[in-house]
């Protein structure tokens, strides 16, 4: 099969890259790709073939099995679920899951109420009836709450999301292997802080935890665990609700029905996951053996990704899949994944994003797309799809 070649497309990509996806997926939902990045990659864009690869038993998530990096480059922050398979993953998993329960979530949703309403006050205390939204309330809002739900409301958030950004769309292997390192270092002082000072929070009980067994996090599973909260428990919820505002403003009769009946917000934001998700693509997989998918077959040891941006606009699966429709039924969308990695803060981020777009929504009912801001500046590469920044008016 050839290879395409889309790093040439990149600035264009970044911005649009459904119609890309859409002419690749009308050839076949399976191909080998070249970015910027990667030498070649087997994108996935079919909704159904999608589903079964992130599903299937085949495809490792270990990287270091691959045979395709340096074993060297592995880090406290690499030890993490989501960098696992059976039966690490499950172990992990389990020992986080029993603290990230329903209840803990639901308990956390007057405090979401609270911190939402508090930054909506700075915002419309400015006076300016101007703001970025993603500075203003995207990003504050998700990580006040995992910081407050880790046990970390000191945590220096400017250096943070520094080193979040360049993990989740890497500027250079450099910048990146430093960010890594530097963030590594840090969450492992901060562990380390929390031992001598434990308290009722979910990073304290994560470090007394242990199963039936004794079983328990080992000092690096800690780093490697707090490392994956902290950076997927803020920057999936800062670029849903980017992008669901984003969407409603570019669809002016949308957001007046939603403005005109908020019975529609859960099905609204659903929609928003389908329709702008905040994850382009599912992080790596890689065939154990040789893999077949929509009629390829993909050769062992070859890294696989899973276009859930592509997948979620599958006009096989869902119709008119470009039109964005917040009475849609968007049951069976993959915005947080399938299988054993699903999203385990999914609850916490569908209930950021209800509560921060409806009170936005109510708190400012002229809020427009500010019409002096200049082009969007977009979340370079193929992992997050958001942008860096979200002028607004009102």
């Amino acid at each position: 099969m050839p290879v395409m070649d889309i790093s040439s497309y990149a600035e264009d990509f970044n911005a649009n890259p459904y119609p890309y996806y859409a002419k690749l997926r009308e050839s076949g939902p399976v191909h080998r790709i070249r970015d910027a990045g990667t030498e070649s990659v087997w994108l996935v864009v079919g909704h159904q073939e999608a589903r079964q690869a992130l599903a299937h038993p085949a495809l490792s998530k270990n990287w270091q099995i691959s045979g395709l990096f340096d074993r060297t480059e592995v880090a406290a922050v690499n030890s993490n679920m989501l960098e696992s398979d059976p039966p690490r993953h499950t172990r992990l998993r389990g020992l986080v899951a029993r603290e990230f329960t329903a209840r803990r979530v639901a308990a956390l949703r007057p405090r979401v109420h609270e911190v939402t309403e508090g930054l909506l006050d700075a915002m419309a205390a400015d006076g300016a009836r101007r703001a970025d939204l993603v500075g203003a309330l995207a990003f504050p809002l998700p990580m006040t709450v995992i910081c407050e739900l880790l046990g970390v409301p000191d945590l220096d958030r400017a250096s943070f999301r520094a080193w979040s950004n360049e993990v989740v769309a890497p500027t250079g292997a450099e910048p990146e292997a430093q960010a890594l390192t530097a963030m590594g270092g840090y969450l492992t002082e901060l562990i380390a802080d929390k031992r001598r000072a434990p308290g009722e929070d979910l990073l304290s009980a994560l470090i007394r935890t242990q199963d039936e067994d004794g079983d328990r996090l080992t000092p690096d599973e800690l780093v490697g665990m707090a490392f994956l909260l902290l950076v997927a428990g803020h920057e999936t919820t800062v670029n849903l609700i980017a992008n669901g505002v984003r969407a409603l403003l570019a669809h002016p009769g949308q957001l007046a029905a939603l403005r005109a009946d908020p019975g529609l917000l859960d099905g609204a934001v659903e929609e928003m996951l389908r329709y702008d998700g905040p994850v382009e693509s599912a992080t790596f997989r890689f065939a154990r053996e040789d893999v077949e998918l929509g009629g390829t077959v993909i050769p062992a040891g070859q890294p696989v990704m899973i276009s859930l941006a592509a997948a979620d606009r599958d006009p096989a699966r869902f119709a008119a899949p470009d039109t964005f429709d917040i009475r849609r039924a968007p049951q069976g969308h993959l915005a947080f994944g399938h299988g054993i990695h699903f999203c385990i803060g999914a609850p916490l981020a569908r209930m950021e994003g209800r509560i921060a777009v409806g009170a936005l929504l109510e708190r400012f009912p002229d809020l427009a797309a500010d019409p002096d801001a200049g082009p969007p500046e977009w979340i370079p590469g193929t992992l997050i799809r958001g942008v860096k920044r979200l002028p607004v008016t009102w």
